[in-house]
């Protein structure tokens, strides 16, 4: 039987990790050794950074609609239960973009939210 050679397989390897490592700085993108390690690093701080952005995303909503809710009379958790009370399904999402960008209808839920308290 022949004996099978890797050199091909070898250097798509290399060339896939390379072209993932380009732009990194000095010897990290152009020593396959060292553009490996900071292509793995680079690939776990990607991972972390996924679920950190939703994280910091829900914060931001938190934050703006503690914000809107201080403006009308009440704070946020005290919201949060009175739209459960209320059976109102809005995300923090929609709460945050509604108390954004039209501050009446926030000001309306939030009444909504107080009643049921």
């Amino acid at each position: 039987m022949a004996r099978v050679k890797g050199a091909l397989m070898t250097r798509k390897r290399r060339n896939r990790v390379l072209k993932a490592a380009k732009g990194y700085w000095g010897s990290k993108s152009k020593h396959f050794k060292m553009a490996k390690q900071a292509v793995m690093k680079s690939g776990n701080y990607a991972y972390i950074g996924r679920k950190q952005k939703k994280r910091d995303f829900r914060a931001l909503w938190i934050t703006r609609i503690s914000a809107q809710a201080k403006a009308c009379g009440i704070n946020y958790s005290q919201l949060m239960h009175g739209l459960k009370l209320a059976g109102v399904d809005l995300n923090r999402k929609m709460l945050s973009e509604i108390a954004v960008a039209d501050k009446d209808a926030f000001a309306a839920i939030v009444e909504k939210a107080k009643a049921a308290l």
